[in-house]
Order: structure tokens, then sequence, then C-alpha cells
């Protein structure tokens, strides 16, 4: 069920990229309906800038300057201060203060700020990343944790890059395990101080950008005791550094070297050993200490209060998730330009050589790639949205920000392993070519490596989520009668025995009678592959919560022994949720499409995105009867024909990305393929015609 028709050249104008040239090659299908649809590059583009496309553009603009790009081949050192040097000129453009009180020269635009600042991973992701540090980290934490008097006194030295800081929160103990963090600020009532201390080398903060060399001060996290009591972790203001650059008494550190990406950064360690800090220099918006060594917060439950402080700090899962997805923009800007000029092999023609991405093999390596950059995209516009709401007030209860937590750790993962899938498939999908320095490809991957692990790991993350999934789940039997939950329990044995028994797969065979049309024709509906993809997530939930009920019997170990058998599949479930809304949020954007050409390649986009999910997990689906072995077949062979409709506006679809030669800056995807092919296809077509070609050896013998 392939469309196997040949392809001959477009009989209309090829639409004009970003960059204002056209793409090499537009083929269409010889027998393409009345209306080929194409898409308008222009009108998409500006659909996927969103809401903050201004600041997008604005980050852009000073991404194409030459001084604020990655200079490839550089030491640690001269890599190191040249990211420094690009973080004055963000100051000088006014482009880090958006997110910062309106009262200090900020503009308090929290949605603008974290759309300029993913941009700039198309300059060097060492420069998004160290100033994500001193503002997203240092200065936010001052900010969202700290009151009046905190902002007032540092803030504007922060901004303005008159005290480069760090964000000491990780430890070489404890990574994703904040709470368990061993360095302390016990505070002595005498001198009105706290007093730091990493009382062994596993409390040492760790990977701290800014650490090694720039940083003078940091936000040191730490579990506050007063009165001999522990009120978990807080977090201080405290100097590090002086005039000089040389630590200040009580503190050390150490450089991290150099590391596998990501070498404009400074990344150190800090310890400390008695250093005191003023009561006053307690980030105190959620706990504070009075004079007298008492403590008080307004949230008195000490989970709760943790969760709030660190919920406050959700922007770097928020700006990962963007700027991977932006990584993953560009190499299938590279790849895919690169597919459509680069030719190889003699498959259809005794003298063309064919382009990569006429064939399938090259469809399937790129394209459903393609289609889950812009489901990955679109979801994080929402994800946007949500985090402007919250962070301005105009949604922040408890709710909309657990929400936006669990809305963080289902996508961030998905995005940031997904740009490293892209970027290493783009990669292989250009040969040697993609090997090269010049052409970004294995550059931008090492410096997103770390994406997977910053801010959390990916699969401590999805943890969260399976989390939060089982206790919406729970909450809905929490108030039931007897009643509700027999009449539950006979539904739930009633599904299990229609799916499990095969009732529901045989059904769909007798329905389709042996025709694969009809297979496609249900799966095609967006109410099926919704159907497929929800029901996957709450069976996934319906089936572990079954699993973990006795947990609430057994004593604590073997409660925890018996979470720890469900983890994979806990894991498992957070992922389908995941991907789950960047379907939705897929499918929401259709509605948002500029003209009914667009729209229809979208949709297409949007079906070998819902049908890679299904085919990536058909074993589920037919293990759990939700599928006929009919219409999982027919998933496959609709992919293929969906490859071939959407081929032809390939480029399109990447260059409505909006990354010009001066962003991508990858030889392969500037012309230069297209005019070395164009040279060597005119090279031997003028021989052909002047017959001086010699006669190939194999055509003699059949004489």
């Amino acid at each position: 069920m392939v469309d196997t028709a040949e392809r001959v050249p477009s009989a209309t104008p090829a639409s004009t990229s970003a960059t204002g040239k056209a793409p090499a090659t537009t083929p269409a299908p010889a027998t393409a309906p009345a209306v080929t649809p194409r898409v308008d590059v222009e009108a998409l583009g500006r659909q996927l800038l969103g809401d903050w496309a201004e600041a997008r553009l604005a980050s852009r603009e000073l991404s194409r300057r030459p001084e604020m790009q990655k200079e490839e081949g550089l030491s640690v050192a001269d890599h190191r201060r040249r990211v420094f040097g690009q973080l004055k000129l963000l100051v000088e453009n006014g482009q880090v203060h958006r997110a910062f009180p309106k009262s200090l020269g900020g503009s308090e635009d929290n949605g603008g700020n974290i759309a300029a600042f993913e941009e700039l991973v198309a300059a060097d992701p060492s420069l998004q990343i160290k100033s994500g540090v001193q503002w997203g980290l240092f200065g936010a934490a001052v900010l969202h944790l700290g009151t009046e008097p905190h902002h007032e006194k540092y803030l504007p030295a922060i901004m303005s890059l008159e005290v480069p800081g760090a964000f000491a929160m990780t430890e070489t103990g404890h990574g994703s395990d904040v709470a368990s963090i061993a360095t302390t600020a016990t505070y002595d009532p005498e001198t009105q101080e706290f007093v730091i201390d990493t009382p062994f080398r596993g409390a040492w903060k760790d990977y701290l950008g800014n650490a090694a060399v720039d940083a003078t001060a940091a936000v040191v996290f730490a579990q506050l005791i007063t009165k001999n009591v522990n009120h978990g972790v807080h977090a201080f203001y405290v100097p590090i550094r002086d005039a000089n650059g040389d630590f200040l008494p009580g503190i050390g550190g150490e450089d991290d070297g150099q590391k596998g990406g990501l070498n404009g950064i400074d990344n150190g360690r800090l310890h400390f050993d008695g250093v005191r800090v003023p009561r006053t220099d307690l980030l105190n918006k959620y706990g504070d200490v009075a004079e007298d060594g008492t403590y008080t917060s307004p949230i008195q439950s000490p989970g709760r209060r943790f969760f709030t402080m660190l919920g406050t700090l959700v922007q770097g899962r928020v700006s990962l998730d963007g700027s991977a997805t932006i990584g993953a923009k560009i190499g299938l800007k590279i790849a895919l330009t690169y597919a459509d000029q680069r030719r190889q092999f003699t498959a259809g023609s005794d003298t063309d050589e064919e382009v990569l991405l006429d064939y399938q093999r090259h469809q399937r390596r790129l394209l459903p790639l393609l289609a889950t950059t812009y489901a990955a995209s679109f979801a994080h516009e929402v994800f946007l949205h949500k985090f402007d709401d919250v962070f301005s007030g105009t949604a922040d209860t408890d709710t909309d920000r657990q929400d936006l937590e669990t809305m963080a750790a289902a996508l961030k993962p998905l995005s940031t392993w997904h740009a490293l899938d892209t970027l290493q498939e783009a990669r292989e999908a250009c040969g040697g070519s993609g090997f090269l320095t010049e052409n970004r490809l294995t550059s931008l991957r090492q410096d997103l490596d770390i994406w997977v692990t910053f801010e959390g790991d990916n699969n401590v993350l999805l943890q969260l989520v399976a989390k939060r999934l089982l206790t919406d789940y729970s909450r809905k039997f929490a108030k039931a009668d007897a009643g509700a939950l027999a009449r539950y329990v006979v539904t739930q044995a009633a599904g299990k025995a229609y799916h499990g028994s095969g009732l529901r797969t045989v059904a769909q065979t007798v329905r389709d009678f042996g025709s694969t049309a009809r297979s496609v024709n249900w799966l095609q509906e967006p109410a099926t592959q919704r159907e497929l993809l929800t029901g996957r997530v709450e069976t996934m939930i319906a089936q572990i919560a079954g699993r973990l009920r006795p947990a609430s019997k057994l004593g604590k170990k073997a409660a925890a022994e018996l979470f720890n058998s469900q983890q994979n599949e806990l894991i498992e479930a957070a992922r389908a949720h995941g991907e789950l809304l960047q379907w939705e949020a897929f499918t929401d954007a259709l509605e948002q499409a500029p003209d009914a050409g667009t729209k229809q390649v979208l949709t297409w986009l949007r079906d070998l995105f819902g049908f890679g999910l299904i085919e990536k997990h058909l074993a589920w689906y037919l293990m759990n009867g939700r599928l006929s072995p009919q219409r999982a077949q027919a998933v496959s062979a609709y992919i293929d024909r969906l490859l071939t409709r959407i081929r032809p506006h390939a480029v399109d679809l990447v260059d409505a990305f909006g990354y010009d030669d001066q962003l991508v800056r990858a030889k392969i995807a500037s012309g230069a393929e297209a005019e070395r092919q164009a040279e060597a296809r005119a090279y031997y077509a003028e021989r052909r015609a002047a017959g001086t070609l010699p006669t190939p050896e194999k055509s003699q013998k059949k004489r």
C-alpha cells in the first residue's frame, strides 16, 4: 500500500525558503490530484514562531552576529573567555532582563524571556546555558526565593553582570535527589549568622556553571538547621570570591575541566568550611529565621514547602524543552536540505543519479523525526503559555503549578532525547559530510548531550509524572462509595475480557473484511488515534495502580520493593502521557494552519507522528487486544504512503522553521551541494551531447 508513482518535477514554481532560495528539487507525484496542496512557508513560519514571535526574532537577529556565534576549535580557556564576553553583549543588547521586575529595569515578560533565551542555542549552546546560569538560575533564585530587600540589594548587579554567579544546588553525592543534599547551614543566634559547611567530599557542590572561574557569588542550597531542628533545603546568598578572583576564607573549589560538550562554560566544584553569612542573606520567601533562631514559614508542610521552592525554578526545564527542539530543527534543516540536493546511484535512470530524499529508506529515517519535531514544537508553545500564566499570576493556583511541573517533567525528557536521536540520525544521513565539524551536527549533538540530565535526569523526571498520574487516578475513587467501586471493578473486568480474549480484534477483522483500505480509514480518524493513545496511558496506569494497591498494607521496605518492581512500567506510562500531550498539541495546532494546503500537509505530518507512536508500541496494542493483526499491518503500510505524500514538502517544512544560512552555518545546507551536483550533471550532459564519453565496458559485452 505504498504510492509508487514515478516522481516528476513540479509544474508549479517551488516555494521560496526562509533564506530566499528555492529548494533544489520539489518533486510531486505524476498521479497527483487536480489541486496539489502547497505549504505557505512564510505563513507557517509565523505560526511556528508563536505568540512571542518578536522576542524570538530579536534573539535570532542577535545570534546572526559573528561575534555571538560559536567558533569551533578554540581551547577550553579561549572558549570560556569568548562566551563570557558574549554575556556582556547580551547585557548591552537588553536581551536578558525581560523576566526581572519593571522597578529594576526589567519588563516582567516571563514567556518572552524564555522564548528569546531558547533561540540562543543557534548561536552557541554554551552561550545559551551560561546566560541561563547567570540570569535563569542564579538571578531567578534571588528573584523567586528572595524578598524585596534581596531584590533591591542584589538583583541590579546580577542583571548588569557586575556580579557573575553560580547556582550551587547539585552535589557530587546527590544530583536529582535535592532533598537529600548534605551541605548544612546552621544558625548561630549569638552572631545572627548561618554557618555553612560541606561535612564530607560527597557534599561538595558540583557541575556548577560559572563556579570554576567567573562567579563572585553563589546561591547555595543547604539544610537549614536552627535550634537543633532541620527544616529542610533552603537557599542562601553567599559571596565566594574577592575582587582579585581568589576564594574567600573557608571556601574552596576545583575546575571540572574539559567536558564532552559546552566547553564555553566554566563548570566547577565548591566546598565550604565554617563559612558565615548574615541571617538576612537567607532567601526567605518560603522560610525565615528570627534573631533568636525561631523558624517560620507560610507553608506548614515541609514536603509542600520544598516542592514549592523548587517549582519556582521550573523555567530551566521549560527552556531546555524549547532549545532541544530548536536543536532538532537545525539538524533536520541541514539533513533534509542536503538530502534534497545530494545525488547518489542511478536507480531509475541510465544517466541521472537520484537525490537521497527520493529513496524510501532515507524518508523513513528523517521524515518521522520531522513529524516528531513539529509535535514537540507545538507542545512547547502550549507549555510556554502555561509557564507564562503561572509566573505572571494569570493562573497561579496550587493545581496550576502542579500541572506546570508535571508538564515540564513529561515534555523535557521527550524533547531532549528526541534532539539527540535526531542529530545522530541527521549526522549519519549526511554521510562523511555530516561528520565534519564545519557542518555542525557533531558539535550540536555534543553540546546538547547534557540536556538529558540537566535540570533532572530524564528517567527521574518521568517517575514524577507517573506518580502524579497515579495520584490523579486514586483521587477518582478517594470518595467513591462501595457501589461506584463495584461498578468500576465490573467495568474493568468486562474490559479485560473484551480486549484480552480477542473479541475486539476479531470484530475489527470482521469489519475490515480483509481490506487494508478500511483498516487505514479507521486509523486515519483523529478520534481513533486519540482513543488508542489515551487508552494506552489509562490502561497502563490502571494496571500499575492495581499492582501497587497492596503497598498500603506492607512495611516500608516491602512497599519500596513493590514500587521498584513497577518502575519500568511507570516510566513507560509517563512517556506515553508525554507523547499524548504532543499529539494533542499538534492536533489543536492544525486549526490554526494558515490555509487549506498547509493544513493538509500538516495533517499528513500529524498522522505520521500518530501512526509512528502506534507503530513504536505495536506489540502493546496487539498484546492488549487493541488492534487486530490486519490493522497492525495497515499502520506500517500507511506510514509508507504518508512518506511519499510528505516528501515533496519536506524542504518547505524545514524552511518554515526560519533558520537561515547565518543561523544554520552548515556548508552542506548552504546550496553548495546543489551547485556541485549541477556542475557534475552539466559536465556529463555536455560530453554525452558531444559524443566524447568513453563507451562503458558493459555495453560492449551486450553486442
